[in-house]
């Protein structure tokens, strides 16, 4: 009988500004291990750890990721990824411009390498946006 792996649960944030949605850009891990692929864009977050509850995830990712600090956080919904499922939280944050953290990899080759402020219209329709999330992004987008 085979081993069922746990489902690992992510927190991610949608910050608004001007009409933009703030994205991390990561790079995918090429053949040789190193986070020098192709990149895609995504929101910031990560996982959730065992004694951690979402909203307190979701505050910490933001700032490890971006630098800043969350004031208010409301849950959109959840969404399936390939390893689990991300709860997704619109936030709010202090005034500041948004700085992109470091990394936590033991190699260097930073997985995340930029962030990128994307239009609400632009964001729902990139190819990495998985269809959960761009429904969300839409709603917001209308109102």
């Amino acid at each position: 009988m085979g081993t069922v792996s746990p489902v690992r649960r992510r927190a991610s944030a949608v910050i608004v500004r001007e009409g933009a949605v703030l994205m991390v850009r990561e790079a995918t891990r090429s053949s040789s291990g190193r986070h020098d692929g192709p990149s895609y864009l995504t929101l910031p977050g990560g996982g959730v750890g065992d004694d951690e509850d979402l909203d307190h995830a979701v505050r910490r990712e933001v700032a490890e990721e971006v630098g800043l600090h969350v004031t208010s956080a409301r849950r959109l919904g959840t969404y399936p990824y390939t390893y689990g499922e991300t709860a997704c939280f619109l936030v709010e944050v202090l005034d500041g411009e948004p700085r992109l953290g470091a990394h936590d990899k033991p190699c260097d080759c930073p997985k995340m390498i930029a962030l990128e402020w994307v239009p609400l219209p632009e964001a729902c329709s990139l190819p990495e946006t998985p269809p959960h999330l761009a429904d969300l992004l839409l709603a917001l987008q209308h109102g």
